[in-house]
């Protein structure tokens, strides 16, 4: 967060950072470092945070439920369904701004969502963790295809999407804060009532119901919390790859297959990851930025390569 305040293009000392965030507080201050800090980069730090905590503990839902630990709401197919809806609303109902992004964001994730789980489950084996990742990532390329021709056909919804698209937090304030975050504090209260449940289900779902655990109860809160947080993140930031794969995965070697810990730790390392990938995007090229989504990728498409070709994946 300290690093998110101070390094942009203008790099601003930590002493004044705090100098700022102190008159804010005490409700004096103004100037140009006060509106740089408190104007600017201030909203669009909780933002990150708000957005990678959301798809950090999406994908460590989806992957507990799946049982597949490289799966997350990019390689299922949810990022793409929000996109897709963003893509029609702002082509053909014209809208232009973060309250409207949102429901159609949402009903883009949970669309996503249901298809695959619904797609995944047809047939004698259903939905095993390999079917639901081969039909995500399939619905995916599909949605996000159409969504590309969209774009290009559009001249309005190539503007529109041409920097949400590729996944940032540029130019994100606290009203982009204020219309997700209800939503994504939901969907982390639904998380937390799902962790016990999840443990069970990962012993397999007939010895899960032996101990008590309500499967299909924990099924339908974990798909309304997935879509409730890829919702309002690929909503508030735009499509954001490879967090819910990564962070998960690797909190999982620290804290081993207990799903409680997993979603704290989880919620807490997902904001960092974002965090540093928006300021390693302000400094890599200056005076330019590269948007977050980007950095995330150049960092999550060898992680995943690493990740499958591991002889031992870490179990769920």
């Amino acid at each position: 967060m300290i690093g998110s305040l101070a390094v942009g293009a203008r790099y601003i000392p930590p002493a004044e950072v705090w100098r700022a965030l102190v008159d804010a507080v005490e409700g004096h201050g103004g100037g140009e470092v006060h509106e740089i800090i408190v104007g600017l980069r201030l909203p669009r730090a909780f933002v990150g945070a708000v957005v990678g905590a959301a798809l950090g503990v999406a994908g460590a839902l989806i992957q507990a439920l799946t049982r597949n630990p490289l799966a997350d709401p990019g390689i299922l197919g949810v990022n793409a369904g929000a996109g897709f809806l963003v893509t029609i609303g702002i082509g053909w109902f014209g809208v232009g701004d973060i309250q409207g992004y949102v429901w159609f964001s949402f009903a883009g994730a949970a669309a996503a969502t249901l298809l695959v789980f619904v797609i995944g489950a047809g047939g004698p084996a259903g939905a095993t963790p390999v079917r639901l990742t081969l039909v995500g990532v399939a619905l995916g390329a599909l949605l996000g295809g159409v969504s590309s021709m969209i774009s290009l056909l559009n001249p309005t919804v190539f503007e529109g999407m041409r920097f949400w698209g590729a996944g940032t937090l540029t130019s994100r304030d606290e009203h982009v804060l204020w219309a997700v975050l209800p939503f994504v504090l939901i969907g982390l209260l639904l998380a937390a009532t799902v962790a016990a449940p999840l443990n069970a289900i990962a012993l397999g779902e007939d010895l899960a119901r032996s101990l008590g655990a309500g499967v299909l109860r924990t099924r339908i809160i974990v798909i309304v919390a997935v879509t409730l947080l890829a919702g309002a993140a690929t909503a508030a930031a735009g499509p954001i790859g490879f967090v819910g794969l990564m962070v998960p995965h690797v909190v999982r070697w620290f804290v081993g297959p207990d799903q409680r810990w997993i979603l704290l730790y989880t919620a807490v390392c997902a904001p960092i990851l974002v965090l540093a990938a928006d300021v390693v995007g302000r400094v890599v090229m200056p005076p330019q930025e590269m948007q977050v989504g980007i950095v995330t990728a150049f960092i999550g498409a060898p992680v995943l390569v690493f990740l499958a070709r591991r002889r031992k994946i870490t179990g769920l």
